[in-house]
């Protein structure tokens, strides 16, 4: 089967093409010179809301709390408040984490996601570092104190963010990694009784797995711990749910893609397994081909699948489509290519890798997906997006010490890091189709 011609494109025009902040041409100096000090007018009073809204934070009253915590999140996710981080970067850290420490299912929600921004808004380098450090502990103890379904997937998500930004060796990321795993599958205690994670919680769980699995390498991955993770995932495509077998689906095409099975699968490892006679193969590779030709025909009738009679339409469309993709991937070698449009410029990926990136960062920025996208450098690198036109405007409100951290040599260097990472898994790729053939 060759290569598709209609690869799946994401339709949804992400425009933002209209400035408001622009001067008409038939202005007069007086009135641009009004203009500019209003906006440094309304510029002050956010910055002022922001300050308030942190003031509250340490409010005793859990309602206060929350309302300043969804105030901050719209101001973070409408602009990227590199002025505001610089010099409240510790004390909004540090509140939010006391949310999360004694806070309601709700504020403990708002303040997972307040941090994943932070995160994204400082970039990699110290600061980050810091999240990471200072979160992980906590996040973890709440993943111990509650089972919510609407809690548990928020620091799911916030934890993912930290460590794609913060983690800077692969040691960090598979801690991070490990600790999301055990939500699903908890290590108990002989007087604990095991409770049944959610749908939407495995679900998440995955998806933040294979999205922090894109910066490692899978060799580095310590096989103790992995080995079971495929025979797990593949028990996932045969679930009820929906989302549950997309975000498996994916998951397995990653680990195809990263190229290193043997990390991720239990074999049948004996003393004389490892033969140099032509024809002979090992009873691992067996086993990991058993393995590929099993998922390769649950995806075959997943992307087939017949609607049934309380099938949602969208659901099942997304599957078929989705699995069409990892089938193709897995016969043929094709990723899916995506492109999507951003205020006229176009983003576009060509790997498992980079698509789980998009999709997990356009999943949790939600609406301010477009503004980070235009505006965030660190989120640029890593999805390879280099807008065509910047804003004046936004460019010239950067001061020296913003533009100092936004550029900062650490960013850069993990930025690389990352890019570099994506073009290994892309040769891995086309390797692998090579070895299987």
């Amino acid at each position: 089967m060759g290569k598709r011609n209609n690869q799946r494109k994401n339709a949804a025009m992400l425009d933002s093409d209209d400035d408001n902040s622009s001067v008409s041409s038939t202005s007069t100096m007086r009135s641009d010179l009004i203009s500019v000090s209003g906006n440094d007018e309304m510029q002050v009073e956010k910055d002022s809301l922001l300050d308030q809204a942190l003031d509250a934070l340490f409010e005793k009253r859990g309602s206060t709390r929350e309302k300043a915590l969804a105030s901050i999140l719209e101001a973070f996710n409408s602009n990227l408040q590199h002025e505001f981080v610089e010099t409240k970067f510790a004390t909004l850290l540090h509140q939010c984490l006391s949310c999360i420490k004694k806070g309601s299912s709700r504020e403990i929600c708002l303040a997972s996601h307040v941090i994943g921004l932070l995160a994204l808004t400082v970039g990699c380098g110290d600061n980050a570092n810091e999240i990471l450090d200072e979160s992980l502990p906590v996040i973890s103890q709440a993943f111990k104190s509650g089972s919510e379904s609407t809690k548990t997937i928020a620091l799911l998500e916030c934890l993912a963010i930290i460590t794609f930004v913060g983690g800077s060796d692969p040691e960090q990321t598979e801690k991070s990694m490990q600790v999301m795993w055990q939500v699903v599958h908890p290590k108990l205690k002989s007087n604990v009784v095991a409770v049944k994670p959610s749908a939407a919680v495995i679900t998440t769980m995955v998806f933040a797995w294979s999205f922090l699995l894109t910066t490692v390498d899978g060799w580095k991955l310590n096989p103790k711990d992995w080995q079971e993770s495929i025979s797990y995932l593949s028990s996932l495509l045969d679930k009820d749910d929906r989302s549950v077998r997309i975000a498996a689906g994916e998951a397995l095409a990653l680990i195809f893609e990263v190229g290193s099975l043997e990390k991720f699968s239990v074999g049948t490892k004996c003393s004389g397994d490892v033969s140099t006679e032509e024809g002979n193969k090992p009873r691992e590779y067996v086993h990991i081909q058993g393995l590929k030709a099993k998922i390769i025909n649950q995806a075959r009738d997943l992307s087939a699948e017949a609607g049934g009679k309380n099938s949602v339409k969208k659901d099942l469309t997304n599957q078929r489509n989705m699995f069409r993709d990892i089938l193709e991937y897995f016969e043929d070698g094709y990723s899916p290519e995506i492109s999507i449009k951003i205020g006229g410029d176009s983003l576009q990926t060509s790997t498992w890798s980079q698509l789980i990136q998009l999709n997990f960062l356009k999943h949790f920025l939600g609406g301010g997906f477009i503004k980070h996208m235009q505006e965030n450098e660190l989120l640029q690198e890593v999805l390879g997006f280099t807008p065509k036109k910047k804003s004046i405007d936004s460019e010239n409100r950067l001061s020296g010490s913003e533009k100092r951290m936004f550029r900062s040599p650490n960013s850069v260097l993990n930025k690389a890091r990352t890019q570099q990472l994506n073009k290994q898994r892309m040769l891995s790729a086309v390797s692998n189709v090579g070895d299987d053939a």
